[in-house]
Order: structure tokens, then sequence, then C-alpha cells
């Protein structure tokens, strides 16, 4: 092993996993809240339902439901802005030292 892996390695684990999965689901759960909010407050949940497959559900399901998919929403750019900020030796180094 390289000096250039062990560094490698030692980046990688230096921040346990656990902060980085809260990196990630804390700030998309605040924008997730402050999307919910401005986005039904703007929109009825029950005019936005009523052309789907779900007109029955009732307005605090659809609350959920849009939270939700803002949280999932908002997870998946945190993630990827996670995932494009690491530098890019890393990946060549990789691929050439297999």
């Amino acid at each position: 092993m390289g000096p250039e892996q062990t560094n490698r390695s030692e980046t990688a684990n230096s921040i346990p996993r656990i902060q980085r999965v809260i990196s990630v689901l804390w700030p998309s759960f605040l924008m997730a809240g402050a999307a919910t909010i401005v986005f039904f407050a703007i929109f009825d949940p029950f005019t936005l339902m009523a052309p789907t497959w779900f007109p029955d559900l009732s307005r605090l399901a659809a609350y959920g439901v849009g939270f939700f998919m803002f949280w999932a929403l908002t997870a998946s750019s945190c993630l990827l802005t996670c995932f494009f900020q690491r530098p890019i030796r890393h990946f060549n180094q990789t691929k050439r030292n297999p």
C-alpha cells in the first residue's frame, strides 16, 4: 500500500459514516419543511389530487406525502453535492491502480 492510498483511506475514514449521513439528511429535512410550507400555502391539496388516482386522500396525508417527496428531492440534491465535492484525482488514481 503506497502513501497515496494510505492518505486517501485516512481521509475517507476521518469523518464517521453517521456524520456524513446526517450532513445529507438534516439540511434536506429543513429545506423539505420550508418547501412544504411554501408549496401548500399556495396550492390546496384537494385541487391537486382531484385529477390523480388518490382523490380520497385527506389533507393531512397529502401534506405528509408532499413533505416526503420534497425531502427525497432535497436529499438527492445534497447527496449529489457531497458526491461532486470529492477531488477527481481520487477517481483517476483508482482507475489506474486497481
